[in-house]
């Protein structure tokens, strides 16, 4: 009896809907003497060349119908492919049927994820959805031994090198990677339409989830050397490296956070500059131009931001290169540079440029997961900045109107620090920010502290809280150190209490209605 690595491949099926070298793959086969059958458009792409081969109707002695919606799911097919050639009562059956072994199949998909991509109507999703591939390419991939089978166009070459080099047969090894990588394929092909219908039908964290990316690249370790990593989605299309050497996992953490903060001033007219280390902000300032907005920045903190990354809403130009040159920075982020920016700040060949995309940033924003012992978390990305309805001022004094351009400035920048957080600041400038402490009040120590450091005057700041003062001590913690308006989104059962201090040393105090914890 046979064995798998030793059943030469005599017959093929080849429908493809990506036709990247499927004729030089298919002109290999045909010299080879392996019969080829396929469908429609392969068909016509294969005859063209003129290769041999047949309608997979010569197998199944059935046309293709309904608009070729009915082709390959047919008894005749899935007899051949599904046959285990080890066992003689299939092979029997086949035989008494006048069926054939299908012995390599070669399949890719409707375009559905190309078809999402250019927001096509609903009808043409539907239309893009593959019936007869998948099931075809489940069916050779669970029957590997006898019919091998290939999803992934990068495999052509391998798969014709072991058939010539080995007599028209393929070894098992190969065969059963062949097949996981059917399955991890049609996996994804299947998450990718059921959360294309999740969208569609406004189903919100559904009973189930469905996750798949593909891998874009290996990387040298994960948070600490020990650790391994590997980057997956489509990460290089919101961030296009212009120069640099490769981003590590902890590089491409704080890339995100920088994202996230810069992106809340965006749309913003005045250039705005963040400083971003270990995915706190280190500083956020704006100006008349870039240098200015980088100055305020810096001026938070002047120790931390060596080794960070600078993230920018507008064009990097060359006043600004030539501004932060000196400075050792692990990355810069902007929406563009100018070809003179670009030049000058190359000079450095380890440090990296990116430029980010805005609008694809923007639509990025959907929801985030967060892997937990046992299971992950899913939540709705934090979008939003305040609740409209429930902002309002509850103290005697209404903010000035540079406290109030204060107050919304520091907290977007807030909304983006490590809870608890406190930031103090004036309207195109952080003074000082207090990250991720286990007490409130010990992170407006450490954000005046900071401050003091840096002989910042936080005279006439103001003052942002992510989470309510749940006692009058935090807030009082802000008077003393010179704040004059507060900005936090309430809810605490001592509000009344916090109000009343406020009142007391007659500071000004928003309420956002809507907290921005960080974990």
């Amino acid at each position: 009896m046979k064995t798998p690595s030793t059943h030469k491949v005599e017959r093929a099926i080849i429908s493809v809907s990506d036709k990247t070298g499927v004729v030089e793959f298919a002109r290999k086969l045909d010299s080879l003497g392996i019969e080829i059958y396929s469908t429609g458009g392969t068909k016509a792409t294969i005859a063209s060349a003129g290769i041999n081969v047949q309608s997979v109707s010569a197998l199944t002695n059935f046309p293709e119908i309904m608009d070729g919606r009915v082709k390959t799911l047919h008894p005749a097919i899935h007899s051949g492919i599904l046959a285990d050639l080890g066992k003689q009562d299939h092979i029997d059956e086949l035989e008494k049927h006048n069926l054939k072994s299908i012995d390599l199949l070669v399949v890719n998909l409707y375009p559905f994820e190309e078809t999402l991509k250019k927001n096509a109507p609903h009808d043409e999703m539907i239309e893009n959805i593959d019936i007869g591939g998948p099931t075809m390419l489940r069916a050779a991939a669970k029957n590997y031994k006898w019919t091998a089978v290939v999803v992934n166009p990068d495999k052509y070459d391998t798969v014709l090198n072991e058939l010539e080099s080995n007599g028209s047969t393929i070894s098992e090894g190969l065969r059963v990677q062949l097949a996981g990588e059917v399955f991890n394929h049609t996996a994804r092909y299947d998450s990718i339409i059921s959360n294309y219908f999740n969208k569609h039908n406004a189903i919100d964290l559904g009973p189930t989830i469905n996750i798949s990316f593909k891998k874009e690249q290996d990387l040298r370790y994960g948070e600490n050397p020990h650790q391994s990593a590997a980057l997956y989605g489509n990460i290089s299309e919101i961030f296009e490296k212009l120069h640099g050497k490769e981003l590590s996992y902890n590089n491409i953490i704080d890339i995100d956070s920088a994202a996230r903060i810069i992106n809340e001033f965006s749309d913003d007219e005045e250039p705005t500059v963040s400083i971003i280390k270990h995915t706190n902000p280190c500083g956020v300032g704006r100006g008349s131009n870039l240098v200015t907005a980088y100055d305020n920045a810096f001026a938070t903190d002047r120790v931390s931001p060596f080794g960070g990354i600078i993230a920018m809403n507008k064009t990097l130009d060359i006043e600004m290169a030539e501004k932060i040159h000196s400075i050792f920075t692990e990355v810069l982020i902007a929406p563009d540079f100018t070809a003179e920016a670009l030049e000058h700040l190359s000079k450095k060949k380890d440090r990296r440029l990116i430029r980010l995309n805005y609008d694809m940033l923007k639509n990025a924003q959907g929801y985030e997961l967060k892997s937990v012992l046992g299971g992950l978390l899913s939540q709705s990305t934090d979008a939003d900045l305040i609740n409209n309805e429930d902002m309002k001022v509850v103290t005697d004094r209404e903010p000035t109107n540079d406290e109030w351009q204060a107050l919304m400035f520091n907290w977007k920048v807030c909304k983006h620090v490590k809870s608890n957080a406190i930031v103090y600041g004036k309207s195109d400038r952080t003074l000082g920010i207090g990250a991720g402490q286990m007490s409130r009040v010990d992170s407006s120590r450490i954000a005046v502290e900071k401050s003091k450091l840096m002989e910042l005057d936080l005279q006439g700041s103001v003052v942002a809280s992510d989470a309510f003062f749940p006692f009058a001590d935090g807030l009082l913690e802000a008077v003393k150190a010179g704040a004059t308006a507060v900005i936090q989104p309430g809810g605490s059962v001592r509000d009344d209490e916090v109000i009343k201090a406020a009142n007391d040393n007659n500071i000004a105090m928003i309420f956002t209605g809507m907290r921005h914890f960080k974990h």
